[in-house]
């Protein structure tokens, strides 16, 4: 049975769905003004690799996942550039798609803009100001009565009091109270803007999931996911919002990422340790860091640093020399792999768990390669499909093993050459300068493998 942690209860208990069978998921996206980095990576492969395996079991998931298109950042940065909002949205939503394709990140079956909902937020602020929820102030804003909804910091244990107490009395007098936040931002001069009941505005952030969220799965939907830092205020708020407006329970499970650190350090642009995607490609490989992402649980922290890459491109490694020695085949086999690797999944989907069964696994496939067993062609095949459930182990084994060449090193192309170069030493009998050009290549991390059928190689970590 499916067990997930849910942050609102604090606990792991048995998942109970709204509808049999089906799973309705929505996780809160990017923010596109800038490229994605490493921890919008963590949340990307995180919630990919649960979609994965909810669908691996049967489960009919419609998983959406939002982009914020219009923000206070995204009108900035435009700014600074010289573009227009639109054109720089534009550009960062491909990026995005192109950082997520080449991690091997499933597309989600729907992906709303909040541009694309402003009649949808318009009419869920004008519902919460019928209902006293929220109240339009002097200065053009619309801003939500926190301390009207009585549950409100239960997701996070927050308490009304204190966080009164501790809340920055703001120089403008707009708010009644400090905790209130905006529903609906009067526009200034030259910003984009939409027409509405309280003036020209946009949306506020948080009001957006509460319109997406409702607009693509209905009032009440089973899980929503999203990044460490959402709890608060994000996530509180979109409760505030969405149960005062609807007079409904809003997500049965709440489910959070962990961070990721660098170097123990939380990573910031100040401090000089912040990389996105596409900076992490430019050094390893996707699915080395797809898998480094996807082997600690999810909602543990991770710590960035070369040596955890490096270690995650050895464990690869060995999942794909154990392929690379026979060809899988997929077939009854009998084995528990299989079941304790589900059973591990199914327990608040626990990769770590899940990818230590994935070792024995290919100990029994190495054992079995050595022993020319039959039964090697069918552990291989069931280590790929496994894998495969983690988004993982479905390249050739040749040619993951043989990479890409870094920095200064050697291409394919010229490695082909000197293996060429060394066949033919051997043939004329010149096995010193056959030695030679061996050594030269491990010196370089490219080991040579001989056979009856020639020489392979590939790039030693």
């Amino acid at each position: 049975m499916l067990q997930i942690y849910n942050t609102l209860s604090k606990t792991k208990a048995p998942f109970e769905p709204l509808e049999e069978g089906k799973i309705k998921m929505y996780v809160c996206g990017v923010t596109v003004y800038d490229f994605c980095h490493i921890g919008h990576a963590r949340v990307m492969v995180a919630f990919d690799v649960i979609t994965r395996f909810l669908r691996s079991q049967g489960w009919d998931v419609e998983y959406v996942r939002n982009i914020t298109d219009v923000d206070d950042k995204i009108i900035k940065r435009a700014a600074e550039n010289g573009e227009e909002p639109q054109q720089l949205t534009e550009r960062m939503i491909a990026a995005m798609h192109e950082d997520e394709t080449s991690l091997s990140v499933l597309r989600p079956d729907q992906e709303p803009r909040a541009t694309a909902h402003i009649g949808d937020i318009i009419n869920l602020v004008q519902t919460l100001v019928d209902k006293g929820y929220a109240y339009p102030a002097q200065n053009g804003d619309v801003y939500y009565r926190v301390e009207k909804f009585a549950e409100y910091g239960k997701l996070t244990n927050k308490n009304v009091d204190e966080l009164r107490s501790g809340a920055r009395v703001e120089v403008e007098q707009a708010k009644e109270s400090p905790l209130d936040f905006v529903l609906w931002k009067s526009a200034k001069e030259g910003e984009v803007s939409w027409e509405s009941p309280w003036g020209n505005g946009r949306p506020g952030w948080h009001i957006e999931c509460s319109a997406m969220s409702k607009c693509c799965l209905g009032d009440t939907f089973d899980i929503h996911g999203g990044g460490p830092d959402l709890p608060f205020p994000h996530h509180e708020n979109e409760i505030a919002q969405s149960e005062a407006a609807n007079g409904c329970t809003y997500v049965n499970t709440w489910m959070h990422a962990g961070p990721v650190r660098v170097n123990s350090e939380k990573m910031s642009k100040s401090l000089g340790n912040f990389f996105t995607i596409r900076d992490v490609l430019e050094k390893y490989n996707a699915e080395v860091v797809r898998f480094f992402l996807a082997r600690v649980h999810y909602r543990t922290y991770i710590d960035y640093s070369e040596d955890s890459l490096k270690e995650a491109r050895v464990m690869l490694e060995r999942f794909y020399q154990a392929l690379r020695e026979v060809d899988a085949v997929e077939g009854e086999i009998e084995n528990d792999f299989e079941t304790r690797f589900i059973e591990a999944m199914n327990d608040d989907f626990n990769t770590p768990k899940a990818i230590s069964v994935l070792f024995e696994l290919v100990n029994e496939l190495n054992k079995a390669s050595r022993e020319k067993s039959e039964v090697a062609s069918l552990l291989a095949g069931q280590l790929k499909k496994l894998g495969g459930i983690l988004g993982l182990l479905q390249q050739d084994p040749a040619a993951f093993m043989q990479g890409e060449a870094g920095e200064g090193g050697l291409t394919a192309e010229a490695i082909e050459v000197l293996i060429e170069q060394r066949a033919a030493a051997k043939k004329n009998r010149e096995f010193a300068e056959a030695d030679r050009i061996r050594d030269d290549l491990s010196a370089q991390g490219i080991i040579l493998k001989d056979s009856r059928e020639g020489t392979s190689w590939y790039r030693e970590s």
